[in-house]
């Protein structure tokens, strides 16, 4: 832990150099205040200490010569080091609860509340930041729905025939939809559109007859209508869901899309009120057509995403343009704070689901065969919409925000949506807002950026300042000075430095570039090293064509080369150590030379090859590897990889296991195919020690296990010492199978027989007697049941006599 703790100060120290030399580097007031912590001297002239030693103009705040830079800068005019700025322009407090509840009742159609006073569901509203580049402003955001913040529902349905039981179904059900959503919010109001599909082919037969009759009791096929604008008469929306009619269309998708652009953007047609919550329910037993399907029907100009709605409420350009795309549907949505709800049949579910995927703030819901459970579907959905808050921004880059929340939980964690929510419940969001870089047009170093939750008109407007120069290095300031004589005539003195003028070079533009060590034009290369686009390596400055190299704080730190690419400072370290430490080598231009016997790039490796022989055929990694810093890398073949100290072990290999078998055995056990004799005479490599667990306890050691001849499993574990000498741990004791009874076993059959047989006897026994048992109950039931007088013989039956004359002929 000592160590690690050690490594990571050191890592620490090691940053905090690097960072301090970032800002020396910086040659511009500007290059300056866009490096995170940095600072710039402004002052005219020489800048330097009493002593005589020139100061950077640019250090970081913590810099460990800070306060002799600033007693040397002089005034604080002179130093340039702004800091990140937070103002709350508009901070209004959230819209306490009941509050508009008084207003949904009074206030008219066309308002959010009576007194006109707007919600506020989210503070602030309005800030202002300054930013510097890589360093964060945060800020906290709440939110807080409304009780009875107005609702606007436009159902948007459907109507080719197949819907017609869908229709009848939502006429009986709008009255129901309205009472049930003002029980959510008395501030509702209901509106109905259809849509069928575009006039043309391939979409609608365009026969006469069936242009005007495409099926039996259908009315004529039409793109879009708006039925009916928002409303409080739910008996109004009722009555026009009945009289509308169906039509019909020839091919399965339908022309929803154009719909969908149409109740989005016509606001004022649709009558969408500005402070609302705006529901669309888009209800179908289809698919959609979209952008490029035009085509087909001859359709090629392009959907302008505008409205085109005639006085009677019908889509007039639906054969003249094509069906928009998702984008653009996604696009009016949320320019809109368009909730779509998209309520379709349970084959079209998985369509819709994804759809709803690419269009924010829309969701989806099954409806049943014939719509009866658009009351609920609608409840549900409405309650998911306003159970979560989702902010959203529109800053692009070089600005990101990132969102933090405990939402409703203990533990704050990075998201932009808070869940489970109910009405009043309050969500407080902590906002980071960074500057990566700063925008290389000007115009864009002010932005102003939105915060805001989906589905909702409300938003938190950001007037973000990117402090991207200094005072000095504008025009018009006293810093500012054209054509100074501190720069001979060639350049603009600013910020204490001079900006030399074209051809013209040099800390003072003293250097023309038509002097030899110029191209004829203004030309720094040769303090540029080749194919590089650094001056001096970014450790020096160019002077008249030759790199003078800065100096460090640390005296014992040197910077030199011709273009001052060579350090002793900034070679690899090894734990904390600069090329392993002054024991192992030293930095020499950036790369480590390293001392003998070592080498690397940070001179970690031992220059030698001792550990990687293999002590049984003095080769190196047994020939099945390399020798890195005198460690074997072993091969990998198709049989598997070799591993071992030296490589000698691979899946298929036997290794020592089966050499040192026979000496294990009679060395420790005493048994084997050595008698005691052989065993002293053949066993003289190694002498066994017994451990009560053979186990692997170091790099290189190998586990072998074998069973003797009484079945016992012995185990042994063999490795070398630092002498590459053999060492062989043996677990003391033997794993032996138990011993059998056999007598026992043979008796216990025998026993088992002869129980099992007299078992079965004695069940034979049993049911025999049973079975006799019932056989006499019955014949004594039989003979008790017979019933004859003890008189009479039953089977008895006495003779009959016949009489007969044989003279008798039967006449007279």
């Amino acid at each position: 832990m000592r160590v690690k703790t050690l490594l990571l100060l050191v890592a620490s120290l090691v940053g905090i150099g690097w960072a301090s030399q970032e800002c020396r580097n910086m040659a511009s007031c500007s290059a300056c205040i866009q490096t995170p912590n940095c600072m710039w001297c402004g002052k005219s002239g020489n800048f330097s200490e009493d002593g005589g030693k020139e100061l950077p103009r640019c250090i970081k705040r913590t810099d460990d010569i800070a306060s002799r830079w600033r007693s040397a800068c002089g005034a604080d005019g002179n130093i340039y080091a702004p800091e990140n700025y937070f103002e709350s322009i508009r901070n209004e407090e959230l819209t306490a609860a009941g509050v508009l509840a008084g207003s949904a009742v009074a206030g008219g159609e066309g308002s959010a509340s009576a007194s006109g006073e707007s919600v506020v569901q989210i503070q602030p509203q309005h800030v202002a930041m300054s930013l510097r580049v890589l360093e964060t402003s945060s800020m906290q955001v709440t939110f807080r729905q409304a009780e009875d913040y107005p609702v606007d529902l436009y159902y948007l349905m459907d109507l080719s025939k197949s819907m017609e039981d869908d229709k009848e179904s939502l006429s009986k059900l709008g009255t129901l939809l309205a009472f049930e959503m003002q029980k959510i919010t008395r501030n509702f109001r209901l509106g109905f559109g259809s849509f069928v599909d575009k006039v043309v082919m391939p979409y609608v037969s365009t026969v006469p007859e069936k242009l005007e009759r495409p099926c039996k009791e259908c009315a004529a096929p039409y793109g879009f209508k708006n039925a009916l604008p928002l409303t409080t008469n739910a008996e109004a929306f009722a009555e026009e869901v009945q009289k509308a009619p169906v039509s019909g269309n020839l091919d399965a998708p339908e022309g929803g899309f154009d719909a969908i652009m149409q109740a989005v953007v016509c606001q004022d047609q649709i009558r969408w009120r500005q402070e609302a919550r705006r529901l669309l329910v888009f209800s179908t037993d289809a698919g959609f057509h979209y952008a490029g399907d035009g085509k087909l029907g001859g359709i090629v100009k392009p959907n302008d995403g505008e409205c085109h709605l005639d006085l009677s409420g019908n889509y007039t350009h639906s054969t003249l343009q094509d069906y928009p795309s998702v984008a653009q549907i996604n696009q009016v949505a949320k320019q809109h704070k368009m909730n779509i709800i998209f309520a379709v049949t349970a084959e079209q579910t998985s369509v819709y689901s994804r759809l709803s995927q690419m269009i924010e703030g829309s969701s989806f819901g099954e409806l049943t065969a014939n719509s009866s459970n658009v009351v609920e579907l609608v409840k549900g959905e409405y309650s998911k919409i306003t159970s979560k808050v989702e902010l959203k921004h529109n800053a692009a880059d070089p600005v990101s925000i990132r969102f933090f929340s405990k939402c409703k939980g203990a533990t704050e964690k990075e998201t932009n949506i808070c869940q489970g929510l109910r009405v009043g419940d309050q969500v407080d969001f902590r906002v980071e807002v960074e500057l990566a870089k700063c925008p290389e047009d000007r115009k864009d170093w002010k932005q102003q950026i939105s915060i805001y939750p989906v589905g909702l008109h409300e938003r938190l407007l950001i007037d973000l300042t990117m402090l991207c120069d200094c005072d000095c290095e504008r025009p018009g300031n006293e810093g500012y000075i054209p054509g100074a004589e501190e720069c001979n005539n060639h350049g603009i003195y600013q910020c204490g430095i001079c900006k030399c003028d074209k051809n013209y070079f040099g800390r003072n533009c003293e250097c023309d570039a038509s002097t030899p060590w110029g191209t004829g034009t203004f030309d720094d290369s040769t303090c540029r090293e080749p194919n590089s686009s650094s001056i001096c390596s970014g450790r020096g400055t160019c002077h008249c064509g030759v790199c003078q190299c800065n100096e460090r704080d640390n005296i014992d730190e040197i910077v030199n080369g011709k273009y001052c690419e060579c350090t002793n400072f900034l070679c690899q370290r090894h734990n904390g150590l600069l090329c392993a430490g002054p024991d192992r080598g030293e930095c020499v231009c950036n790369q480590c030379k390293c001392k003998s016997g070592w080498k690397g790039p940070a001179c970690t490796c031992e220059d030698s090859i001792e550990n990687c022989v293999n002590p049984d055929g003095n080769t190196i990694c047994s020939g099945n590897g390399v020798c890195e810093c005198n460690q074997c890398k072993c091969n990998e073949t198709e049989d598997g990889r070799y591993s071992g100290k030296w490589c000698e072990d691979c899946p298929t290999c036997k290794g020592k296991c089966l050499a040192y078998k026979a000496c294990v055995q009679c060395q420790v056990f005493e048994t084997g195919e050595f008698s005691p004799e052989e065993c002293e005479a053949n066993c003289t490599l190694f002498n066994s020690t017994r451990v009560p667990i053979a186990q692997v306890e170091a790099e290189g050691e190998r586990i072998c296990t074998f069973f003797d001849e009484n079945d016992c499993r012995f185990t042994f574990v063999y490795g070398y010492d630092e002498n590459k000498d053999p060492v062989v741990r043996v677990q003391q004791t033997l794993e032996c199978p138990p011993k059998l009874d056999i007598l026992g076993i043979v008796l216990g059959v025998i026993g088992a027989i002869v129980a099992v047989g007299l078992a079965l006897l004695l069940m034979w026994k049993i049911l025999t007697t049973i079975h006799d048992r019932r056989e006499f109950a019955r014949f004594e039931k039989e003979r008790m049941m017979a019933r004859w007088d003890t008189g009479e013989n039953p089977i008895y039956k006495q003779a009959t006599s016949t009489f007969k004359n044989p003279i008798y002929s039967g006449g007279k």
